[in-house]
């Protein structure tokens, strides 16, 4: 049995599941019941074709029981650790969760802030990498609650997930001299981006904790990708070979392994590589690369929590004494492409 638009009804379902119309109304709204029925009505729903009417339902209850994520790149491992954790919990508290991959265009980033007006979903976790004052006005006016994975200035009343980036780049950076490098080149991000001016503060803190001097040189601003890691690499060694490379996230990282690989130059005897975020690919990469794990999966999982705090309880930030922040410590996982440099290197 359909409806005249095809949609199954909540009796076909009923009927698929094995289970009474009630269990079905309950699954559906998400209200309470067990799980081996709600394995059982969203297994026959599938079955059938059924597709939740996000704005009937937020009509009728209130909740379209659907959470948005919005990140800059969807291609990029760290967002995916992300995805995976904000999903695992959404998924546990009865939600769907809609994801919306920006390319850190300011415009969508905005635009998606705005669009929890729509009641296409109860609330918003985001990535922006940039924080602009208009994304600070759309932070503030935002129709429903909002959660960002980022740092953010005082006084924005929206609560926050932060990777503390300043100390994870600093904490590569000692480990590259501590294996005896004293050339440690730096293949960073936009200078305009949040994370790109965090990762800049703390390499230049350890190189003075190191005793190293500050040298532009050895210093090259690009986009996150790859190919732009390979291309940073081939300008450092134009300009004299460094004896390490750090690198913003683990994709420069690789990219710039790859160059450096293609200049017959051997990883970690003549130049060590390391990178950030430790994702999937630090371990993909010949040799494995050393990275900083700035908890990807822990700022998704806290990022949800969060956000399903604020639904639970009906508080808006605005009422509460403060935003509620946590950060993720960073962590380095040591690996092949940092050894000690060669004697003669």
């Amino acid at each position: 049995m359909s409806t005249s638009t095809g949609q199954p009804t909540i009796v076909s379902i009923a009927e698929r599941a094995g289970v009474s119309i009630a269990s079905v109304s309950r699954v559906l709204n998400g209200v309470g019941a067990r799980r081996d029925t709600v394995l059982k009505v969203e297994r026959a729903a599938a079955e059938l074709g059924y597709v939740p009417n996000a704005v009937a339902r937020s009509l009728k209850g209130g909740r379209t029981r659907q959470l948005t994520f919005a990140m800059p790149d969807i291609g990029n491992p760290v967002y995916v650790a992300m995805v995976r954790a904000i999903q695992t919990v959404a998924k546990a508290a009865g939600y769907r969760l809609l994801l919306h991959s920006t390319d850190a265009v300011v415009d969508d980033e905005l635009a998606v802030l705005r669009s929890l007006g729509d009641r296409t979903s109860d609330g918003l976790i985001i990535c922006p990498i940039r924080i602009t004052d208009a994304h600070i006005e759309a932070l503030r006016t935002a129709a429903g609650p909002v959660v960002v994975i980022g740092s953010l200035p005082d006084g924005v009343p929206v609560d926050s997930v932060r990777a503390d980036s300043v100390a994870g780049a600093a904490l590569a950076v000692r480990h590259l001299h501590d294996t005896g490098r004293r050339r440690i080149a730096f293949v960073n991000g936009p200078a305009d981006t949040v994370p790109g001016r965090n990762r800049d503060e703390g390499y230049r803190a350890a190189l003075a904790d190191c005793g190293l001097v500050y040298d532009p040189e050895l210093v090259v601003h690009t986009d996150f990708g790859i190919e732009s890691g390979a291309e940073a690499a081939d300008r450092l060694l134009a300009e004299g070979r460094p004896d390490a490379v750090f690198c913003a996230n683990d994709q420069l990282a690789l990219g710039a392994a790859r160059a450096l690989h293609a200049r017959g130059l051997r990883i970690p005897e003549d130049v060590a590589v390391a990178g950030m975020d430790d994702s999937m690919l630090a371990q993909a990469g010949w040799p494995p690369l050393t990275s900083v794990d700035l908890g990807s999966t822990e700022r998704g999982r806290r990022a949800a929590e969060l956000l399903l705090h604020r639904l639970d309880t009906a508080e808006p930030v605005a009422d509460s004494a403060t935003p509620r922040s946590t950060t993720a410590p960073p962590r380095l996982v040591v690996r092949a492409s940092t050894g000690r440099a060669a004697p003669d290197s």
